[in-house]
């Protein structure tokens, strides 16, 4: 049997272990429950299993019983965390833990490795390199995979991995894999700004030197700082997700503040739109009187897939799927993601796998970290496979130079 094939035969085991994952949900670093489910699963197989100390992170490497000398170890990447949203999918597993929900699918993400890990098991006699199985937490925000990294992660085998692969499940994306060389997903950074003022009586403002005006101002002038101060080839995105001030509507509030995050797919946009950013911000502050505390900070590079081991994961995936399973990304997502971290290190590729359900319209289903988005678990078996024969067959073919293009 193929691996594909024995991977859809363990589909029923795989999906236990994501209901379980979807249903008892965990934000952050510290995922007890969730390691102890991924321990579990994997209990029996041929591995080496090491555990996180600033983290519940999990580490396995699987041993080589055919190592070829000079072949370096593969990493391959699921992540663990939910986020912190209310689950509205009235799904018969749901989440059980209000105010967190598995909504960005690391739960698929989490049982496909675990799948992954059995199959290449079943076949440690064909491997010709060791295999890391990299089971992080914190990705949504809290530095797992820099965690994972300071802790030794990349030599968990002995040596340093050769190359790293990570799949993300999209929910609004067509089934399939969704693929593209160079940057995939954009760098991130905050800028958290607090605008001091007097308080005072909102029926007299002249004595008062009101924050809020001047933060709605702020929050405007930058949306039109990034539509006529950056180059439309080099994108920014930048979007107010906090804003916060005063306690009742006859009170003039001392201060007020708001935090936004900002996207950009190159490192020179992200320190240009922060320097100006600032400079915006306190210029509007000063002008009516006010002192503005901006904060900028630099979270997450931006993905950058290698273009031969992108190559290598396309050319696998059309001979193990077929080329109507391989669509090449025309453009990156703007989201983030801290396998960037990885991939800053050693070669590899980040891969989307389409998750919509079957029926569904990807212009109206809800998208990844929507309280109501639903992926689809016939994906569990290809993601499994895929993660599989990327480690296989990376020691055993030279990368092609190119993805293929989109077949359909």
């Amino acid at each position: 049997m193929t691996v594909l094939d024995d991977a859809h035969a363990m589909r029923a085991e795989v999906v236990r272990l994501r209901r379980l994952l979807h249903s008892q949900p965990e934000l952050g670093l510290h995922l007890p429950r969730t390691q102890e489910a991924v321990l579990d699963a994997l209990d029996g197989l041929p591995l080496e299993i090491s555990t996180g100390r600033a983290s519940t992170s999990v580490t396995a490497v699987l041993r080589a019983s055919g190592a070829v000398s000079g072949r370096r170890p593969v990493l391959l990447r699921g992540d663990m965390d939910a986020v912190p949203v209310q689950e509205e999918t009235g799904l018969a597993f749901a989440s059980t833990v209000p105010g967190a929900a598995h909504a960005c699918g690391h739960d698929l993400h989490t049982a496909m490795l675990v799948g992954a890990a059995r199959l290449l098991a079943a076949r440690q006699a064909e491997l010709a390199n060791d295999v890391v199985l990299m089971f992080q937490p914190g990705e949504e925000g809290w530095e797992g995979a820099r965690a994972m990294l300071e802790e030794g992660v990349l030599d968990a085998a002995g040596e340093r991995v050769g190359a790293a692969f990570a799949l993300h499940v999209f929910s609004t994306l067509p089934q399939g894999f969704h693929l593209r060389p160079g940057v995939v997903l954009a760098s991130s950074s905050s800028l958290d700004v607090s605008v001091s003022g007097r308080g005072g009586h909102a029926a007299t403002p002249h004595l008062a030197r009101d924050p809020v005006p001047a933060t709605a101002e702020m929050i405007t002038a930058l949306q039109a700082l990034v539509t006529r101060r950056v180059d439309v080839f080099d994108p920014v995105v930048l979007t107010v997700g906090v804003v916060e001030a005063g306690t009742r509507r006859n009170v003039i509030p001392p201060t007020a503040r708001f935090e936004a995050t900002l996207r950009t797919l190159s490192d020179a946009a992200a320190v240009r739109v922060g320097a100006e950013a600032r400079r915006l911000v306190e210029g509007i502050a000063a002008a009516h009187g006010l002192e503005a505390d901006v904060r900028f900070d630099r979270e997450r590079p931006a993905t950058v897939n290698d273009p031969g081991e992108a190559a290598f994961a396309g050319q696998t995936i059309s001979e193990v799927f077929g080329g109507s399973r391989l669509s090449r990304l025309e453009h990156p997502f703007t989201g983030s993601e801290d396998f960037s971290r990885v991939l800053g290190e050693v070669p590899g590729a980040f891969i989307a796998l389409g998750a919509l359900p079957r029926g569904a319209d990807p212009d109206t289903a809800p998208f990844n970290h929507s309280g109501r988005a639903i992926f689809d678990e016939a994906v569990l078996p290809l993601g499994a496979a895929l993660l599989a024969e990327l480690a296989l067959r990376r020691a055993r073919t030279a990368a092609p130079t190119e993805i293929p293009e989109r077949s359909r």
